[in-house]
C-alpha cells in the first residue's frame, strides 16, 4: 500500500507540475505580450510613456483613468499610426504561427512553416498581380482574396507533390519549398518589370515584408481572416493530434482524413493571406513559434495552437519594434530580421531531422 501511495503521489505531483507549466506559459506570454505592446506603441519619432499609453486607451473607452498624453502629437500619433501598426503585428504573427502548427500537423513534418514550402511567395505573387494590374473585384477585399486564393493553389501544390506513399518526407518537402519559391521569384521578377513606379515599389514591399503604413481599414480586413482562421483552427485540434498517430489509425477512430487535409489547407491558406494581404512576406515565425511552445507544453494541438498564436503575436510585436528602433529614424523590413533569426533555427531543425531519420541517403 505504501508503494502504491507513494507512486500516486508521484503521479499526481507529475500531474500537477505539467499543469502548472501549461498554464505559466500562457500567463508569461500574455504578460509579454502586454509589455511588446505598451513598448511598441510608445516607441517612435513622438516617445509617449507607458502609463500615457494606458491612459489614452482607457480615455478613448470612456473610463476617464490614467494621464494622456503630454504631447501635442501624442494622441494622435498613438491611435493613427501606432495602435494600426501595432494590432497588425499582434493579428499576422498569430495567424502565421497557428498556421504553421497546423501545416506541421497536416504533413506530420516539423519542417512545414508558409515562409519556407512556399505558400506566403504564392499568396504574395497574387497579391502583387492585383497591384500591378491594379485589379478591384472585391473592393476593399481585393488584396486579400487574391492573397487566400495565391496560398491556397500553392498549400494544395506542396500537398501534392510532397506526399508519397501515404506519408511526406522531410527531404520531399524541402526540394518542393525550393522549387516553389524559386518559381514565384520569378514570377515576381516579372510583375516587377511590367509594373510602374508606384506599383513596384509596393511588390518590394511585399518582398522585404514591413508593417509599415498599416491602416485601421486593413486591420479589419486581417481580423476578420486571423479571427475565423485560428478559430477553425483550434476546432480542428483533436482530429489534428488523433492524425499524428497515422493515417490507418486516425481512419480506424472515425476521423475522414482526407476531408480534414483539405478543410485544414483551406484554413492554412487563409490565415497565411491574413498575414501576407498587407504585411508582404514574412517567413520563419510559423516555424520558429510552433517548436518552442512544443518544447514547454508538449505536442498537444488543442494547447499547441492557441499558444502558438499568443508566441507569434509576441514575436511579431517585439520584432517589429526591433525594426522600428535598431537603426535611429530608419524603418528595417521586418521580413529580414525575421529571417535573420529564424534561418540558422532552420538550419538547426534540418540537422535535428536528418539526425533522427538517420540519414538521407
Amino acid at each position: 500500500m505504501t508503494t502504491v501511495s507513494a507512486g500516486l503521489g508521484l503521479l499526481r505531483e507529475r500531474v500537477v507540475g505539467q499543469l502548472a507549466t501549461k498554464v505559466g506559459l500562457f500567463v508569461v506570454c500574455g504578460v509579454l505580450l502586454v509589455l511588446v505592446v505598451l513598448l511598441s506603441a510608445g516607441q517612435g519619432a513622438v516617445n509617449v510613456p507607458p502609463s500615457e499609453v494606458i491612459g489614452s486607451v482607457l480615455h478613448k473607452f470612456g473610463l476617464g483613468i490614467g494621464p494622456m498624453p503630454t504631447h501635442p502629437r501624442g494622441d494622435d500619433a498613438l491611435w493613427n499610426v501606432r495602435f494600426p501598426r501595432v494590432t497588425m503585428a499582434v493579428l499576422a504573427g498569430a495567424a502565421l504561427a497557428t498556421a504553421g502548427a497546423v501545416m506541421q500537423g497536416i504533413f506530420g513534418n516539423p519542417l512545414a512553416e508558409p515562409g519556407v514550402v512556399g505558400v506566403s511567395s504564392g499568396a504574395a505573387v497574387a497579391a502583387a498581380t492585383v497591384i500591378v494590374f491594379d485589379l478591384d473585384f472585391a473592393g476593399t477585399w481585393t488584396i486579400a482574396v487574391a492573397a487566400f486564393l495565391g496560398g491556397l493553389v500553392t498549400t494544395f501544390l506542396v500537398y501534392l507533390l510532397s506526399r508519397e506513399g501515404g506519408r511526406t518526407e522531410v527531404v520531399t518537402l524541402v526540394l518542393t519549398g525550393i522549387a516553389l519559391n524559386a518559381m514565384t521569384s520569378a514570377g515576381l521578377a516579372f510583375l516587377l518589370f511590367m509594373a510602374n513606379t508606384s506599383a513596384r515599389e509596393e511588390i518590394v514591399f511585399w518582398q522585404l515584408g514591413s508593417l509599415n503604413g498599416a491602416r485601421w481599414e486593413q486591420v479589419g480586413v486581417v481580423a476578420v481572416l486571423a479571427v475565423v482562421g485560428v478559430a477553425a483552427s483550434v476546432a480542428m485540434s483533436r482530429k489534428l493530434d488523433l492524425l499524428a498517430l497515422g493515417d490507418r489509425a486516425a481512419r480506424h477512430v472515425g476521423v475522414d482524413v482526407e476531408h480534414l487535409r483539405l478543410k485544414a489547407i483551406v484554413v492554412v491558406a487563409m490565415l497565411t493571406a491574413a498575414a501576407v494581404a498587407f504585411c508582404g512576406i514574412i517567413a520563419f515565425v510559423g516555424l520558429v513559434v510552433p517548436h518552442l511552445v512544443r518544447l514547454v507544453i508538449g505536442p498537444g494541438h488543442r494547447l499547441l495552437i492557441p499558444a502558438s498564436a499568443l508566441g507569434g503575436a509576441v514575436l511579431l510585436v517585439a520584432a517589429d519594434l526591433w525594426a522600428r528602433t535598431a537603426i535611429v529614424n530608419a524603418d528595417l523590413p521586418i521580413g529580414m530580421l525575421t529571417s535573420l533569426v529564424g534561418g540558422p533555427f532552420f538550419f538547426w531543425l534540418i540537422r535535428r531531422a536528418r539526425r533522427t531519420a538517420g540519414g538521407w541517403a
